[in-house]
C-alpha cells in the first residue's frame, strides 16, 4: 500500500455513518431536554446548559477513545472493573440519595452504575476471550461467570437500581452466549437465579409495587399507577404528529422524571407517533451500524466487545421505550443519547468511541487483505497462499 492509499484509509477509518446516527440522538436530546425543562425554575436553560457540558465531555472522551487501538483495553480490563467496584461500593457509603435511591456522588453529579455497565462489558469480553473452549465447562465457565456477575449486580441492587441490575444481567448473558455458552448454561443460571429475584421482590417493597402497578394500571390511578396513567394520556394527545414542540403538557404534571425517565413519552406527546418512529428508527440505524463493526472486528476480543455495546445501548433503548408505553413495569433507565443525565451520555458516548476504534481497525484489516491479495495475485508468489493460511 502506497501512500496515497493510507491516506485515503485515515480518512475513511471512521465509521461516520454510525457518527451520524449518534449525532443526530444527540441534538434531538438536547432539543427535547429544553423543550421538556424550559418552564421549570426561574432560569430556562438550566437544564440544557448543563447538559451541553456534560455532551462536551463526551465528545472528548468519545474523540479520544476513537484514536486509542481498543486492544489497550484488553490489558487495562481489570484495573478498569476494579476502579468500577470502588464507584459501586462507595456510592452505597458515601452516595447521596436521589428518588429512594442511594445511586449518585459528586454531589448527585456522577452515577457509578452507568459506568460500571461500560466497565462490565470490557472486562467480561476480556475474559471471554480468553477462555475459548473453556466456556463450555461448568466449572471454568458458568461458576465464575454468575460469581462475578451476582457480585456487580447485588452492588447495584443495594442502592436500589434494579433496571441498571436487569440490564447488565441481559447484556453479560448475550455476551456469554455469543462467547459459545451452551443454552443448558443459560437454562441453569436462570432456574438458579429466580430464588434472588424472587427475594428481591418480596423484600424490596417499591419493586412489588411496580408490578402490581404494572399489571393493575387502573387499580390506584391517583397514587401508584399515577405515572404511568399520565405517559399514557400523553401519548394519546400526541396523536400522529404531535402537539407540538414545547406544547406538552407532562413537564407541568410530572417534573421529577419527564427528562429523564420518560423524556420518550414527551417526544411521543410533542412529536407523536412520527417522532417515535424517528427516534425507533435512528436506535435501529445505530444497532445496524454497531452489529457491522463487531462483525468486521479483527479478533474475539473485538467482536465480544462491540456486541457488548451494543446490546448495552440498544437494549436500554428498548427498556425504556417499552416502559414509555406500559409495556414493561416502571424503571429508571435513561433513554441513550436523548435523556437528561450527564453518567448516561458520557458513558454511551464513551461506548461509541470505543466502536469506532474497533471499526477503525476492522477497516484496516480489510484494506490491508485485499492489498496482500492484489499483490499475491501480480507475482504469482507465495503470498496469495500464505494470506489463505492466515
Amino acid at each position: 500500500m502506497d501512500i496515497t492509499d493510507r491516506r485515503v484509509t485515515r480518512r475513511v477509518r471512521l465509521d461516520y455513518m454510525l457518527l451520524l446516527a449518534v449525532a443526530a440522538l444527540v441534538v434531538l436530546g438536547l432539543m427535547m431536554v429544553y423543550s421538556a425543562t424550559f418552564a421549570l425554575g426561574d432560569d430556562s436553560f438550566y437544564f440544557l446548559k448543563r447538559q451541553l457540558a456534560w455532551m462536551g465531555l463526551g465528545v472528548a472522551g468519545l474523540i479520544a477513545l476513537s484514536q486509542i487501538d481498543y486492544k489497550v483495553l484488553r490489558r487495562l480490563a481489570v484495573p478498569i472493573m476494579l476502579l468500577a467496584f470502588v464507584g459501586l461500593v462507595a456510592v452505597l457509603i458515601v452516595g447521596r440519595v436521589v428518588g429512594n435511591a442511594q445511586s449518585w456522588l459528586f454531589a448527585g453529579s456522577g452515577q457509578p452504575s452507568e459506568f460500571a455497565k461500560l466497565a462490565f462489558i470490557i472486562y467480561i469480553a476480556a475474559w471471554l476471550a480468553s477462555r475459548e473452549d473453556q466456556i463450555r465447562d461448568v466449572t471454568y465457565g458458568l461458576v465464575p461467570f454468575s460469581i462475578l456477575l451476582g457480585v456487580v449486580t447485588a452492588l447495584i441492587i443495594l442502592q436500589p437500581d434494579l433496571g441498571a441490575a436487569a440490564l447488565i444481567v441481559v447484556t453479560a448473558c448475550s455476551m456469554f452466549f455469543i462467547a459459545g455458552a451452551e443454552i443448558s448454561q443459560l437454562l441453569i443460571g436462570l432456574v438458579g437465579s429466580v430464588p434472588s429475584l424472587f427475594a428481591v421482590v418480596v423484600t424490596m417493597d417499591y419493586a412489588g409495587t411496580r408490578i402490581q402497578t404494572f399489571l393493575h394500571p387502573e387499580s390506584d390511578v391517583q397514587g401508584a399507577g399515577y405515572q404511568v396513567h399520565t405517559i399514557l394520556a400523553g401519548l394519546r394527545l400526541g396523536g400522529v404528529f404531535g402537539r407540538g414542540l414545547g406544547s406538552g403538557a407532562q413537564k407541568y404534571i410530572q417534573p421529577w422524571v419527564h427528562h429523564t425517565d420518560t423524556i420518550f413519552a414527551v417526544i411521543g406527546e410533542e412529536l407523536g407517533l412520527v417522532g417515535c418512529l424517528i427516534v425507533i428508527s435512528l436506535f435501529l440505524f445505530f444497532a445496524y451500524r454497531a452489529l457491522l463493526t463487531a462483525f468486521r472486528a479483527p479478533d474475539k476480543f473485538g467482536i465480544l466487545l462491540a456486541l457488548g455495546i451494543t446490546c448495552w445501548i440498544f437494549f436500554q433503548a428498548l427498556v425504556h421505550m417499552a416502559v414509555n408505553t406500559a409495556t414493561l413495569p416502571f424503571t429508571g433507565l435513561t433513554l441513550p443519547f436523548v435523556s437528561y443525565g450527564g453518567s448516561s451520555l458520557v458513558s454511551c458516548m464513551a461506548g461509541v468511541g470505543v466502536l469506532l476504534s474497533i471499526s477503525r481497525a476492522g477497516i484496516e484489516k480489510e484494506r490491508s487483505t485485499i492489498a496482500a491479495l492484489a499483490l499475491g495475485g501480480r507475482d504469482r508468489g507465495a503470498r496469495l497462499s500464505g494470506t489463505r493460511r492466515r
